[in-house]
């Protein structure tokens, strides 16, 4: 087992690292989502799905609306 680890430890060692971001980025999404904050950081009046993501931006529109 410890040759394994001394063979393989730079990978080991990166993908930790990597899971670590990971769970960090993870971490903020959740964060950012439950302070009603938008995950894609642009106000809501030029996206084109502004009506449905529910940030009640000034672009709202009702779906059934065409």
């Amino acid at each position: 087992m410890a040759a394994f680890i001394a063979e393989n430890a730079g990978t080991i060692i990166v993908g930790a690292l990597l899971a670590v971001i990971l769970v960090i980025a993870a971490a903020k999404l959740v964060k950012d989502k439950k302070s009603g904050k938008s995950s894609c950081g642009c106000d809501c009046g030029c996206c084109p799905n502004a009506g449905l993501c529910g940030h009640g931006g000034a672009a709202r529109q009702d779906p059934s609306d065409k």
